[in-house]
């Protein structure tokens, strides 16, 4: 089983695409060391993440902590922190770390309200890497703002040695954010389709695996069904920083209990669990999050090779390339078939901006603002 856990909402970025920085949670109300310690051994990948991770004091316990506990442990980060990262570096070289970077310098600041983000973000990584990091690189979301700037921020990437993750747009309840939508659907696919071939075309194999990943972030972009099922609940779970447990970081109706009263198998033996797997089973939500998407691509047994479908696209297409064809996309998704937004609503820029931010409190109600999620 995967686990995702949100150590804070505290965050020091101000994305046009995730709200989260203008709803900080209180640190004295943050999941603790104590509620972290009844997290199981051997999960098989476990993330921490944010809001922005870094701005907890207490990252590196958190980190011995945890670090045992995973076969993969990765924090996702900003990057506007990165010195805060060096002694876990020194300490733990083989952490997975990646850094929120949306393209060049100007397109990353604009999308992500960071004033010399870029410069941070790119420097604070080359750093890790010179103190011995095993396992760094950005994540990408694309979107109309960046989707022509996805193949050189790939290329960029590989040519420092450093990996590129990429989602797309998402709402979901942890982001307050249920207006998420395209500009312009075929556009975003299109460029999406060319990073997939520039993936598949070089001799990463974790790289010819992605490009299956961003098959399916295509397909979210159009509008369509997930190419595989969904598997939250069952490989995956969430822990928000209050220490509630969900199944699914997209909808808030997924709660299975508290962490900070109950233990992790009591919560796993919920009666709560088998009702949020049923209503997954039956989710027309059509989201692509990068949990439950690589969840779903493994093997449904091995879980360290991937399952029979991504293995036979990936195998089939990475011949057809070598030998001078292209990938047919028009045989994965329908692009005669392209989902017609009712009402698109424009993203604000925050570079410039003072936005005033509402803490939230244990006692309050949360993610009210997105109870109604959008499915496409």
């Amino acid at each position: 089983m995967d686990v995702c856990v949100i150590l804070t909402y505290r965050c020091n970025s101000k994305c046009s695409m995730c709200y989260v920085w203008q709803n900080p949670t209180k640190a004295s109300e943050e999941v603790t060391l104590d509620t972290l310690k009844k997290i199981p051994s051997g999960i098989c990948y476990l993330n921490l993440t944010g809001g922005e991770p870094t701005l907890r004091q207490d990252l590196m316990e958190v980190v011995d902590l945890i670090y045992p506990k995973a076969m993969t442990l990765e924090i996702s980060s900003n990057g506007l922190n990165a010195e805060r990262l060096e002694p876990i570096i020194r300490k733990y070289p083989n952490i997975k770390i990646r850094f929120s970077l949306e393209g060049c310098e100007e397109t990353n600041n604009k999308i992500r309200g960071e004033k010399d983000g870029y410069r941070k973000k790119v420097n604070g990584l080359l750093r890790l890497k010179e103190l011995g990091g095993k396992d760094l690189g950005f994540s990408a979301v694309i979107q109309d703002d960046n989707a022509g700037e996805v193949v050189e921020l790939f290329r960029f990437a590989k040519k420092h040695g450093f990996e590129l993750a990429t989602s797309t747009l998402h709402n979901g309840f942890q982001f307050h954010k249920n207006d998420n939508v395209p500009y312009n659907r075929l556009y975003i696919a299109s460029h999406m389709g060319n990073l997939i071939t520039e993936m598949l075309k070089g001799f990463n194999i974790k790289n010819w695996f992605r490009a299956y990943l961003n098959l399916g972030l295509m397909a979210k972009v159009l509008g369509q069904k997930r190419i595989l099922k969904c598997t939250a609940g069952t490989d995956l779970l969430f822990i928000d920083p209050w220490s509630d447990v969900y199944a699914c970081n997209v909808r808030p109706d997924l709660k299975l209990g508290s962490l900070k009263s109950q233990s992790w198998d009591e919560i796993l033996q919920s009666p709560n669990i088998e009702e949020a797997r049923n209503k997954i089973s039956n989710c027309s939500h059509n989201c692509w999050m990068v949990g439950t998407a690589k969840t779903a691509m493994r093997h449904p047994r091995y879980h360290k090779i991937p399952g029979v479908v991504p293995l036979k696209w990936v195998v089939y297409n990475k011949i057809k390339l070598m030998l001078g064809g292209k990938i047919n996309f028009e045989h994965y998704l329908d692009y005669k078939n392209v989902y017609e937004d009712k009402q698109i609503v424009f993203r604000r820029f925050f570079l410039d901006e003072k936005v005033e931010r509402t803490v939230q409190s244990a006692d309050e109600p949360h993610y009210q603002k997105c109870r109604e999620v959008s499915n496409k």
